[in-house]
């Protein structure tokens, strides 16, 4: 499993948000420059994360975005999936434990799909387990910059 720069960059996006809201209204732009991530970019991911309910926008001078939970309440696997993050690890490992036959002929008698669907679900729930306020509150000791960029730089 490999997550895209779309899941990396809306992780870091929420955690800048989380680490500078304070219940105020953050700009994207704000946290574009912070990020180095493209103001265009963010605004796409936002429009996701939004729709799922994960942040909330205000408008006008002063306006900008705010989490719509708590940031113990919004998970690593909640942002990934609102960004559609395919957080599949193989062909057949689906997250339902649904068998696709029209991904892989073998499926019927591959006993390896087992394998790759407990996999994928032991990945999601360690995903759904880590919120944003775990993530905070563990990389307190560095700045926010190499909190935000460094929080999630491991591979699955």
């Amino acid at each position: 499993m490999k997550i895209s720069t779309k899941g990396e960059y809306a992780v870091r996006a929420m955690l800048d948000l989380t680490g500078q809201s304070h219940n105020y209204p953050v700009p994207l732009s704000n946290i574009s420059i912070r990020q180095g991530i493209s103001l265009h970019y963010l605004e796409q991911l936002f429009v996701k994360l939004r729709r799922a309910r994960l942040v909330n926008s205000i408008r006008g001078p002063g306006g900008g975005y705010v989490l719509a939970k708590k940031s113990s309440e919004i998970t690593i696997g909640d942002i990934l999936r609102a960004v559609h993050e395919d957080l599949s690890i193989y062909e057949c490992a689906d997250l339902n434990g649904n068998k696709n036959k029209s991904q892989c002929d073998k499926i019927e008698n591959c006993i390896t799909s087992i394998l790759w669907q407990r996999l994928a679900k032991h990945i999601s729930e360690v995903l759904d387990s880590i919120t944003l306020d775990n993530l905070c509150k563990e990389n307190k000791n560095g700045g926010q910059e190499k909190e935000v960029r460094h929080a999630f730089s491991f591979s699955i």
